[in-house]
């Protein structure tokens, strides 16, 4: 029992004998006999009884006879790890939660709260130093549960993680508000899968890894058949403007001969010993005279050679 409680019912029973006094004095009087000396009585046991009320309405606390209990409210942080030596609780404290698919997953995750400093007084009332064990972690254990019993399992570990987490921070947030706490922020730190789900998800890569490097090749092979198209496309092409340049130069050059004939059928027209004249230069350029036997007819019509000049007479003879 503390002093406020002592001094209270130290002050009951002063009210308690203050008007048993005045009872017993009316009884008295009654009768027609006086208490000889309870006036002074009376008036002690009222102020003792007032006074001891006064103090007691308004006493609190009283140095060295209440006890101190202690609360912190700095940010603190539970760890729920599967790694042995990071949480609170040794050995593997990770949170076993099952999809809506129904695949066990495990959850390592961080609470990060504080005691609300108006409600520490609700704190000590209902929890005391309890807070912790019997608040903290079971509240974050039950909701992570149901907020993965939400999803599936493909959605809690790609698409929907953040969508998840929002709701379980939600949640871990009105449920610490109710029992004066202050959540600061939920961490998702780690999901983990069963050994069995693990090695299905891992054949499942593989899989998919092995179809990719199969589409690679074939588009590989497809991309090569195509630059070999193309490249045939190229020395078709290349090979068709050759042609087409040699037969374009062929038609030039025929053209070409053609002019060159015409022209030269046109000087013949107009000198028929041009023709002659030019065989003999075949022959043999330069010549002046040619003996055929005379029996021989002539191949082509010869033009009429100049005759040599011969010396007049009594003319010397040039020295050679």
């Amino acid at each position: 029992m503390n002093v406020a409680g002592l001094i209270q019912i130290l002050a009951t029973l002063s009210w308690i004998a203050f008007f048993g006094l005045i009872v017993i004095a009316v009884v008295q009087a009654s009768r027609g006999r006086g208490i000889k000396g309870a006036t002074p009585f009376v008036l002690v046991f009222l102020v003792l009884a007032i006074i001891l009320t006064v103090i007691g309405a308004g006493l609190v606390f009283i140095p060295f006879v209440e006890q101190v209990v202690r609360y912190p409210i700095s940010k603190q942080t539970y760890t729920m790890s599967v790694a042995p030596l990071e949480g609170q609780v040794q050995g593997d404290d990770s949170i076993a939660a099952r999809t809506s698919d129904g695949q066990e997953i495990f959850v390592d995750a961080s609470v990060l709260y504080a005691i609300d400093p108006k409600q520490v007084v609700q704190i000590h009332i209902t929890w005391q130093n309890r807070y912790t064990d019997e608040l903290v972690r079971p509240s974050a254990r039950g909701i992570v549960r149901d907020a993965v019993s939400q999803y599936g399992v493909e959605e809690v570990v790609t698409t929907k993680r953040d969508e998840m987490e929002k709701a379980i921070t939600d949640a871990m947030t009105e449920k610490f508000a109710e029992n004066g706490l202050i959540l600061y922020d939920f961490i998702l730190r780690n999901i983990t899968f069963s050994p069995e789900y693990a090695a299905s998800v891992e054949q499942k890569q593989i899989a998919e890894q092995q179809a990719k490097q199969a589409a690679f090749v074939v588009e590989q092979r497809r991309q090569e058949a195509q630059q070999a198209v193309e490249t045939a496309k190229g020395q078709a092409e290349s090979v068709k403007i050759k042609a087409q340049g040699e037969a374009d130069a062929r038609l030039i050059q025929a053209d070409a001969e053609a002019k060159a004939l015409q022209m030269i059928a046109d000087a013949l027209a107009g000198n028929t010993d041009l023709l002659t004249y030019q065989y003999i230069l075949k022959l043999a350029p330069g010549i002046q005279v040619m003996l055929v036997p005379n029996n021989a007819p002539y191949l082509l019509p010869l033009p009429t050679l100049e005759p040599t000049p011969t010396p007049e007479a009594g003319s010397q003879p040039a020295p050679h």
